[in-house]
């Protein structure tokens, strides 16, 4: 096959048209990915839109940073992958690299891990992006350890039940903040859910902490989800977000002394910068997820590529129940 079918956008807000594009080809360093499934992510909708300041994607493009598929062929300089190995990674869809919503890609082979056995290319396809921005924090930045208390921000979200789920598996105590329709979800990963709707943050950490604050507060919402982390946070404890953009007053984080750290997790897709880590990270999870220790949750609904548009819908109403989740070849997505 020379040719593969793509979704590709020609206008910011425009329609996603399915059209024939050139195969590529694998240069040195990277793997040609036969792509089973793609992940959605909220940031998918703001890039499309031309609103993501940070994560520019020049038009023409094909968008979808997470995937899922088979090694088609290896590029110079690759060994650590073989034709037929079933692999996952966030590989691309911004700053001027194909996206995932394609038959094909050529990706860097060191954004790329094996993925787990025990899931199917479509849940695979669910977990990178959520995961490595999870794992910057939680592991990199803050260092979580056994015994400590974490509280996440939106701990039913993409980013969040990640972070519940890493935090629990390195044997922290887990709270997490969440409506009630997902209140017993976050119990089933044995965490406590705090309603954050009817529960103030002075009221939650008195609850869950006789006031002392959180030893880590992990952020996934931005905004004022992040003023909220500054003010639960314990003396000398550490608060990680995703979404550090806009203006914070900074003195409810200073009054306790605790430190914050941002994660940018595109960074090494957009400058071509530190990405072993990426597959370094996705090992990991690939690891815990064959140990029983994560899972992604991934909404019920099919997606192929001919109704995408239906899947970022889906991503902008508020339906999801779970990552949203293209299937390109729906044989292999499992």
């Amino acid at each position: 096959m020379s040719t593969m079918q793509a979704l590709v956008l020609n206008r910011h807000n425009g329609p996603l048209e399915l059209v024939e594009l050139a195969r590529p080809e694998p240069g040195p360093g990277q793997v040609l990915v036969r792509i089973a499934a793609s992940g959605l992510n909220p940031l998918d909708t703001k890039i499309r839109a031309g609103a993501a300041a940070h994560a520019k994607h020049p038009l023409p493009l094909v968008l979808g940073i997470d995937m899922a598929g088979i090694v088609e062929a290896v590029g110079a300089g690759v060994d650590a992958f073989t034709p037929g190995d079933e692999v996952y990674g966030m590989t691309g869809g911004v700053g001027g690299i194909q996206g995932s919503l394609a038959q094909y890609a050529a990706v860097d082979a060191a954004l790329l891990a094996l993925k787990p056995k025990t899931l199917s290319m479509r849940d695979s396809a669910a977990l990178p992006l959520a995961f490595i921005t999870s794992y910057a924090g939680i592991v990199d930045r803050a260092r979580v350890h056994s015994e400590q208390t974490v509280l996440v921000q939106g701990g039913a979200g993409g980013v969040g039940h990640m972070s519940v789920q890493l935090a629990r598996a390195l044997g922290a105590r887990v709270f997490a903040t969440a409506s009630a329709r997902n209140h017993e979800y976050i119990e089933s990963l044995v965490a406590t859910p705090i309603d954050y709707r009817t529960m103030s943050v002075e009221q939650y950490v008195n609850a869950h902490t006789n006031g002392a604050g959180f030893d880590v507060v992990v952020d996934t919402a931005g905004g004022t989800s992040l003023d909220a982390s500054f003010a639960a946070v314990k003396h000398f404890g550490h608060v990680v977000s995703a979404l550090g953009w806009g203006t914070h007053a900074l003195a409810p984080l200073s009054f306790r002394e605790a430190s914050y750290s941002g994660v940018f997790t595109l960074y090494p897709l957009l400058t071509g910068q530190h990405r072993a880590h990426h597959g370094e990270m996705l090992r990991e999870a690939t690891r815990l997820v064959d140990e029983g220790k994560l899972a992604p949750r991934v909404d019920a609904r099919r997606f192929d590529l001919q109704d995408t548009e239906r899947a970022y819908e889906a991503l902008l109403d508020g339906s999801a129940r779970g990552k949203i989740v293209v299937d390109v070849d729906a044989q292999l997505a499992g």
